[in-house]
């Protein structure tokens, strides 16, 4: 073999003897590889076998498998393309190679994070939400979130008694939704509801004349309700008969459903399918359970989970001043620069001035020592309590009767009106994220949170880890219908959890957000996608798969890349792993230096074979002919100041609440099973009035 090749590596036949039905077709044959530092390798790689490619670091590896293999593999892939297609994807180089024949569609999975996408979860990854989301809807039961019962059908006599329970001469208007979330003009129906003899519509919102309407945007997706009475309400006969006329022809022209508006208030939505405690539900689709989609997601969070919000912890960073040193930034001017009341005439200082003398704020004592009360006031507002501020300026003098707003309130008022960036940069430098308190991060509508399956919400399955949801859907016990209508869906659910089990992510919960996985895991859940889509006659390429993995679970990474092999695949694996290597068919050693004094190809065979060549340094260490020497002699801290970093109370992710003394100065590995988390750590509750959080710290000293 050209370039350092072993004996054991497989012979081929001459070029020009291969025909369409040559032997030399079970292999991938590369000739003349020189992308990156390649010195004109030749090679011939072994079809539906496991083949690790291994080598010091920088010898070339990833050249040859993902630059030269795989990426050739992509561009023949989209030379195969009409004209059409290939113009949206754009032309794509190809690599410095001679030839390379054998090649089979070629998957790469390499380590990268999954998404930087704050929707992306676990769950959408691997597509398992996706069925959840249609096993909810077609089996799930629908519980009241007020009285908890199940819901049932309304009727139209009982909504009417709803809305004569309000309060005398509230406004209402009878509204019949005829569009929902859908995209388009609508005209035809317009025309429609003109010739009916409906004069007003609510679009997206907004009352308008029929005739007024001039075109909705055909791209965005529009809510359509049709104006159908409006009333004032009346305690008398007359008024209930034609309230239950104008509810029925709503109900009528609705499909069955009706919205009540009531100006300043939320909409009332009522419906004869699915009503309980004069709440409609909507009708179960899998849309409905999507926290993607504007019909489930929470609508004040958006299916985030978090919001943006004041962070008092920010706005007071030193809790040990005084208001008056400064404790409280965004007040710290009016004390700093200027540090009596009587040389500040301005609006604000009036107020400040108007707490300490009228509510007995004591502007002199630290932060962390003000009665509680006192912070609450001064961040959250007065509620109905009163100040007179008085303000004498060169326009304007007089005395003023407010309340206080609250400094967060003010704070975030501001941000959100602001049309100037650099204020907008300076209030949200005060600002956390934080849990969104309607639906306290469980990212969807409360009436989508109590559909429920065996007494489990969706949220509760996708909270569960992988190992507990597998259990989970393996233990439902469905009969009749639900059983007939589930069985295929809880069959793929399982087979796909049961995969996330083999290649060691058991650990992993449903919901954890895409972003927070490490290279290691996301590479392992796409791997875990390949192994259930069962391909066959496929080329994977895989970086470095056993990266975070412990060496307990290791077996079960190797166990999924058998079977992907058994069933007629292919498997290039840049590789260090010494169980990998030792479990794979063939090696091929990479060499021998990094850089300029790599690029060839030092050895390859079977394991076996590679740990008989001298020329391989990898076979050496396989063989126990070299290994890293274990320290005679290990430092100690005392040797080096007796110094310690001591990390008080973490209670990141999964950690519990656990205090660390490392030393400083010395080589500290810190390891464990594959469970970087069992969940994603929650921001902090929305901040409100309540005690203080307790403090961190993390010190430097002695243990």
């Amino acid at each position: 073999m050209k370039n350092g090749g072993s004996a054991a590596a497989p012979k081929t036949r001459p070029r020009k003897d291969a025909g369409p039905g040559s032997k030399e077709l079970d292999r991938i044959i590369v000739r003349g590889a020189r992308e990156h530092n390649l010195k004109n390798i030749d090679i011939d790689i072994p079809k539906k076998k496991m083949v690790v490619l291994t080598g010091v670091s920088g010898s070339g590896k990833s050249s040859l498998a993902f630059d030269t293999i795989f990426a050739e593999g992509q561009r023949r892939y989209v030379e195969s393309l009409s004209s059409y297609a290939r113009q949206f994807i754009g032309q794509m180089e190809k690599p410095k190679y001679d030839t390379i024949r054998g090649l089979s569609p070629t998957i790469a999975i390499e380590q990268k994070a999954a998404s930087k996408n704050p929707r992306s979860t676990v769950g959408t990854i691997t597509e398992i939400y996706d069925y959840l989301r249609v096993l909810f809807a077609r089996i799930g039961t629908q519980k009241c979130y007020q009285c908890g019962k199940t819901v049932g059908r309304g009727h139209a006599q009982g909504m009417v008694s709803q809305i004569l329970a309000l309060p005398e001469n509230s406004k209402v208007l009878i509204l019949a939704p005829i569009v929902e979330n859908r995209k388009g003009e609508h005209r035809e129906k317009f025309e429609d509801l003109k010739k009916s003899g409906y004069a007003r519509v609510r679009v997206d919102g907004v009352v308008q004349d029929l005739e007024n309407i001039q075109s909705l945007a055909k791209n965005k997706k529009h809510h359509i309700e049709v104006v159908v009475d409006r009333l004032a309400v009346k305690q008398d006969q007359a008024f209930e008969g034609r309230l239950t006329d104008s509810v029925e022809s709503a109900l009528k022209l609705g499909n069955g459903q009706i919205i009540v508006h009531i100006p300043g208030r939320e909409d009332l939505k009522m419906s004869e399918a699915r009503s309980c405690c004069g709440i409609a539900y909507p009708e179960l689709t899998p849309q409905l359970f999507s926290f993607n989609s504007p019909l489930g997601m929470c609508p004040d969070c958006n299916g985030i989970g978090t919001l943006l919000a004041m962070d008092p912890d920010k706005i007071i960073p030193d809790r040990t001043l005084t208001i008056r040193q400064g404790a409280i930034v965004p007040w710290k001017n009016y004390f700093i620069k200027k540090p009596r009341f009587q040389n500040d005439h301005s609006w604000g200082m009036s107020q400040l001035k108007a707490m300490e003398d009228q509510w007995g704020i004591d502007f002199d004592t630290p932060w962390e020592s003000l009665p509680q009360k006192d912070r609450d006031l001064l961040l959250y507002g007065s509620d109905d309590r009163e100040m007179t501020v008085s303000w004498n300026s060169a326009k304007i003098q007089g005395e003023f009767t407010r309340t206080h707003e609250g400094l967060i309130h003010t704070l975030m008022r501001r941000y959100r009106d602001t049309q100037s960036e650099s204020q907008k940069k300076y209030y949200s430098d005060f600002m956390s994220a934080s849990v969104c308190p309607s639906c306290q991060g469980k990212r969807l509508k409360k009436e989508v949170l109590h559909v429920h399956v065996k007494d489990h919400s969706i949220k509760d399955v996708t909270a569960m880890t992988v190992r507990e949801a597998h259990e989970f859907i393996n233990g439902l016990d469905l009969t009749g219908n639900q059983g007939l209508i589930a069985e295929e869906l809880l069959k793929e659910i399982s087979d796909r959890l049961g995969f996330l089990v083999n290649v060691g992510l058991d650990y992993l919960s449903l919901d954890r957000s895409g972003p927070t996985l490490s290279g290691g895991e996301s590479q392992r859940i796409r791997l875990a996608s390949q192994v259930g889509s069962e391909l066959t006659g496929v080329l994977y390429i895989l970086d470095e798969p056993s990266i975070g993995l412990h060496q307990r679970d290791n077996i079960k990474l190797l166990n999924t890349l058998h079977h992907l092999r058994d069933i007629g695949n292919s498997l290039i694996i840049v590789e260090h792993d010494q169980e990998t290597m030792e479990e794979s068919d063939w090696i091929v050693d990479i060499g021998p230096g990094a850089g300029h004094l790599g690029g060839r190809v030092v050895a390859q065979g079977t394991p076996a074979r590679i740990k008989e060549n001298p020329a391989s340094i990898t076979g050496r260490f396989l063989s126990g002919k070299d290994k890293i020497p274990v320290p005679e002699k290990r430092r100690t801290p005392e040797d080096h100041g007796d110094k310690w970093i001591t990390i008080v109370r973490a209670t990141e992710n999964n950690l519990k609440d656990i205090t660390v003394n490392i030393p400083l100065g010395l080589l500290v590995a810190v390891t464990g099973v594959s469970a970087p988390g069992i969940q994603p750590h929650q921001p902090d509750p929305l901040p409100g009035p309540g005690p203080d959080p307790p403090r961190l710290p993390i010190e430097c000293g002695p243990p």
